[in-house]
């Protein structure tokens, strides 16, 4: 994934998060991979495997050349997030290759307001920091879980609600209730950042609740 962040007017962190979450819905669901579609093949074999996800910055021309390739891009309240169909860790286009993934730190200027009860919510770990761009890409991991859990008529559902979804920092007094309640959670493989095993993300979608 690549997030818009141009220096004058940078997104707000939850904007970006849930931006980037339903980015990996559109990418999912979209009929390029499902079934014969172009990046089906692609899907199938990153679904397989152990699933990465990585979120790199650009801006101006950088923005306006990942822009060019294969890929979907998802717009939020500002935030704009492109979201390309999976590659080997070796395989990069080079005009993503390029692309900084460090640094990736936004804001909220004001605490996001409570979440729709009756809508999805992917609850952060309120016991683990990350940089943006880790978030992101945790979100998408919560998002594509919850994905997973559905039924077609569900993800019909979903999908037809524009991806709604929330996404928030749980409570630390809830958080362990979130973790054991059976709904999908996200464990990092500890490639960065945060340790290996790391609960990051429960991904508490109405249709898998207990």
């Amino acid at each position: 994934m690549v997030v818009r962040i141009e220096r004058a007017a940078p997104p707000a962190r939850t904007d970006a998060l849930e931006t980037a979450a339903r980015a990996v819905l559109v990418m999912l669901a979209d009929e390029r991979s499902v079934g014969d579609g172009e990046w089906a093949q692609a899907v199938r074999d990153w679904q397989d495997a152990r699933i990465r996800k990585v979120v790199r910055r650009a801006r101006g021309a950088e923005w306006r050349r990942a822009e060019a390739l294969p890929g979907v891009t998802v717009t939020g309240k500002a935030a704009e997030v492109r979201v390309f169909p999976p590659v080997p860790l070796d395989g990069w286009p080079k005009d993503l290759a390029r692309l900084q993934v460090s640094g990736t730190d936004l804001d909220d200027p004001e605490p996001p307001a409570a979440p729709d009860p009756a809508g999805p919510v992917l609850w952060m770990s309120p016991e683990v920091e990350m940089s943006a761009g880790k978030a992101m890409a945790q979100a998408g991991h919560g998002a594509q879980l919850a994905w997973w859990e559905l039924s077609g008529e569900e993800r019909a559902a979903w999908r037809d609600s524009g991806f709604a979804l929330s996404v928030r920092t749980a409570d630390p007094d809830r958080w362990r209730d979130l973790t054991t309640s059976g709904l999908p959670v996200v464990r990092d493989a500890g490639f960065t950042e945060i340790a290996p095993g790391s609960c990051t993300v429960v991904a508490d979608h109405p249709a898998l609740r207990p």
